[in-house]
């Protein structure tokens, strides 16, 4: 059932392309390997069991033996057994069958909603290591650029030849640029702690930039010393992030059910493509499949059948039995004619005997039934109040991540847009260092900038695909 039920994950994944070949099959691992959503699963199949568990009252059957025989007419009665079955009125029991399957299959639709929980949170915590990877790889190709400038500062302050060390500098500005756009271009969502844990690693590589750039030294050895501070700095912010991975890795195990230091394969290449349109599709499609709207309405049809449960318990009850009753000969007794003819009795025959018996419930005391009825109809209210309120609040929340996904969209161009004018400003401020001597503080400047853009950039889109994920949720599976 879980592999049926996987496979129809991924059919309905394909609305959006967001996720990769991998991402995928970790998807299908935590379907199927997951403890506790095995767990919901098995009280589903419990919950199934109820349906056979609707069947007619067990026959009665009583075993009477006379410890002395009763002299009947009709010989010595020795013993008597009855068996008699009791029968609900008529639809009594289809009745209770549709109300066991309609809780069932309100188990059904909890389990799914625990599963669609379980698959969010194994894209969250794949998005959020996604954006650790990505992370390192923006601040590594930073760590090459001020490796790059470094060196130019060097030969400038040696007084050598510049222009091969600012062409490998625009070249380190250009490889940065590749790898954050082949990192940043696909969706590596981390919510809240991933942001904080992505972003603020090289930040501290670039409040060393800003404490170093507010130094006034004239001579260009400091520019190469400052270069080094910085360098030191995003080393040590390389290695926290290495070490940061570690409880994600461990966490995104425990979801699919594996070791904690089983290997994972991040792959950094998501796209999102969404049709025209897809927006209304969506909110249509989550009023019809959302779980949780869908367990109300299976529960809210199971109070309706209790309901006439109610009303049939208060309809009469039929029971068909039989009564045999056993004998054994009898002699004749006594003097017949005599003055003592008040003590003859005939000789009786032993034949046993069969009773056929019916017997009908009387339901005279028609409050219990009327308060159960009651009950039913109030809780199918509350159910009704209920699902109306859920349905409201599927479609707040929908527009509420829509426009995120919106204003992070908007934000992704203007980002790229800085990115591109702030490389070129920065190759164009790197050849003015390197043939006119201009100020060094204006490139560590400009440097700081680019890569707060790119932080910016990578954490945006992770936060629209984070988006999307949540988006997924509310649809189920």
């Amino acid at each position: 059932m879980l592999k049926i039920i996987s496979i129809i994950f991924l059919c309905i994944s394909t609305i959006f392309q967001a996720n990769s070949q991998s991402l995928d099959q970790y998807l299908e691992e935590a379907t199927e390997n997951n403890p506790s959503l095995q767990s919901s699963f098995t009280v589903y199949k419990a919950s199934l069991e109820k349906v056979n568990q609707v069947t007619l009252e067990s026959p009665q059957l009583n075993i009477g033996v006379f410890t002395r025989p009763m002299e009947l007419l009709m010989g010595n009665q020795r013993g008597e057994a009855s068996v008699m079955q009791m029968f609900p009125w008529f639809g009594m029991l289809k009745t209770q069958k549709d109300e066991a399957t309609l809780m069932a299959e309100a188990k059904y639709e909890e389990f799914r909603q625990q599963r669609n929980v379980l698959l969010y949170q194994v894209k969250e915590t794949y998005f959020q290591l996604q954006q650790l990877q990505n992370t390192i790889d923006i601040t590594a190709s930073n760590l090459e650029i001020l490796k790059s400038l470094e060196e130019l500062a060097i030969i400038r302050y040696q007084g050598g030849n510049t222009s091969e060390a600012a062409s490998s500098v625009s070249n380190a500005v250009r490889s940065s640029s590749r790898t954050g756009q082949s990192n940043t271009s696909d969706g590596m969502g981390m919510g809240g702690s991933g942001s904080s844990s992505g972003g603020s690693a090289p930040s501290g590589g670039s409040s060393a930039m800003s404490t170093m750039g507010s130094g006034g030294g004239s001579g260009k050895l400091t520019d190469v010393l400052r270069l080094q501070v910085q360098i030191k700095a995003l080393e040590s912010d390389l290695q926290q992030l290495e070490v940061d991975k570690r409880p994600l890795s461990a966490r995104f195990n425990q979801l699919l059910g594996k070791g904690k230091n089983e290997p994972i394969a991040i792959d950094s290449d998501i796209l999102t493509e969404k049709g025209t349109g897809w927006e209304l599709a969506f909110l249509e499609e989550i009023l019809e499949t959302n779980p949780m709207l869908l367990m109300l309405e299976k529960e809210g049809m199971a109070f309706q059948k209790q309901g006439e449960m109610a009303k049939l318990e208060g309809k009469p009850m039929f029971g068909l039995g039989l009564n045999y009753m056993v004998f054994s000969p009898r002699a004749e007794m006594g003097v017949p004619g005599g003055m003592g003819g008040m003590d003859y009795m005939p000789a009786g025959m032993g034949n046993n005997m069969v009773m056929p018996m019916a017997t009908v419930t009387l339901p005279i005391y028609r409050k219990k039934y009327k308060a159960m009825e009651a009950e039913s109809k109030l809780y199918w209210e509350a159910n009704e109040r209920q699902k109306e309120d859920l349905q409201r609040n599927l479609e707040t929340e929908f527009e509420s991540i829509l426009a995120n996904i919106k204003d992070s969209e908007r934000k992704i161009r203007l980002l790229e847009e800085q990115i591109e004018l702030t490389e070129q400003t920065m190759e164009l401020s790197v050849t003015s260092y390197a043939t006119e001597g201009s100020s060094f503080e204006e490139i560590l400047n400009i440097q700081r900038e680019l890569l707060d853009f790119r932080l910016n950039a990578l954490n945006t889109k992770i936060e629209r695909e984070i988006q999307l994920a949540k988006m997924e949720t509310l649809v189920g599976v």
